[in-house]
């Protein structure tokens, strides 16, 4: 019973904390309408500066970024993914990820799970969106990319917005 008020706590001091660091409006969170974004330049640092640390483009973060937050540093899903590259809470916590709506500690966090993604499926692009998207024990399972229609267009939307920004000047 603490556990579950002590992380329900850290939930809410994390929403908090996303609006103290800059970002307007209310995205996906159940208060305040209306789109929830940060400056672009910024977040363009963030993926420049993580992409490079981790070694993974990043027209490729900016595309992962695009499909799972549209740039929404306070989205939820309703699987309770959060913030811009829509970590799941375990994800976060496994890559440090103390606060995931704090766009510096998601990007980094989700851009170390992507390298770490690639670098198990041996640089495969679409099995490595594919574990990103329903995870690598359904990957496995289905011996590569599982047979749900949202993974199937998750890889192939992300792939698509991942080459059409590489071969934008």
């Amino acid at each position: 019973m603490k556990a579950v008020l002590v992380s329900r706590l850290r939930l809410v001091a994390s929403i908090f904390a996303a609006a103290l660091a800059g970002c307007s409006g209310g995205g996906f969170l159940p208060f305040d309408a209306g789109p929830h974004t940060m400056d672009p330049a910024v977040l363009a640092a963030i993926v420049r500066t993580q992409s490079h640390a981790h070694r993974v483009p990043p027209s490729l973060v900016h595309a992962v970024i695009t499909q799972e937050s549209d740039g929404d540093p306070s989205a939820i899903s309703p699987a309770g993914a959060m913030g811009l590259m829509q970590l799941m809470p375990a994800t976060a916590r496994a890559y440090g990820a103390v606060n995931p709506f704090d766009p510096q500690q998601n990007v980094a966090a989700g851009t170390a799970y992507l390298h770490d993604l690639l670098v198990r499926y041996h640089g495969n692009l679409t099995l490595a969106l594919a574990a990103y998207n329903a995870g690598s024990v359904a990957v496995a399972r289905y011996h590569g990319i599982p047979p749900y229609a949202e993974t199937r267009g998750y890889v192939e939307h992300v792939t698509q917005l991942y080459r059409g920004a590489a071969h934008t000047p």
